[in-house]
């Protein structure tokens, strides 16, 4: 916080040979020492809140991706699972019930880079059992690796959280820090 305060010495305001300051924080200069001090807390604090802010989009946009990943999962299971018949052998292609989801997920996987391939037969999409099952094991990886991410990526968020309160707390309590030397050096003068 203090690489935020510049001291400038006051020019002939020397008290018994001590030179005196005011400080300057950003653009706002004349401040004594426990207002230069509150201003970078306050300072501090909203940027810390902008970086906790961009942190959350993050956070969410990967809850989004794992979201929408596991729904793919959850499509390719159910299409795997079409394909055994009742001997737990797998045939060639999932059942004709499964073209809108199929294609949803191949879209979806797509969309974040991951995809697999279907094929359409009169108007019917079919995905392969090695290619529905690979895709499965990538798309299983990719969430995996996302959701590590999340848990660091949350930890970051909850990091920057815990220093935003305290540099508001600091704040507050320069403040009122402030408040009651100026009440004392009012009740001296009076």
């Amino acid at each position: 916080m203090s690489d935020l305060i510049v001291a400038n010495e006051i020019a002939g305001g020397a008290v018994y040979g001590i030179p005196q300051y005011d400080y300057t924080v950003g653009e706002a200069t004349g401040r004594d020492y426990i207002a230069a001090l509150t201003a970078a807390a306050f300072k501090e604090s909203v940027a810390i809140e902008a970086s906790a802010a961009a942190y959350s989009d993050v956070v969410r946009l990967r809850e989004r991706k794992i979201t929408d990943l596991g729904t793919v999962l959850s499509v390719l299971s159910q299409a795997i699972a079409s394909m055994y018949d009742g001997k737990n052998n797998p045939t060639e292609d999932t059942k004709s019930d499964y073209t809108a989801a199929i294609k949803d997920a191949q879209d979806t996987a797509y969309a974040y880079g991951l995809g697999f391939s279907i094929s359409v037969k009169d108007k019917t999409a079919a995905v392969t059992y090695g290619t529905a099952t690979t895709a499965q094991n990538d798309i299983q990886y990719a969430v995996d690796c996302e959701d590590n991410n999340l848990k660091q990526d949350t930890v970051a968020l909850q990091s920057l959280i815990s220093k935003r309160d305290n540099a508001y707390s600091a704040a507050a309590k320069l403040v009122k820090k402030g408040d009651g030397t100026a009440s004392n050096t009012v009740r001296n003068i009076s």
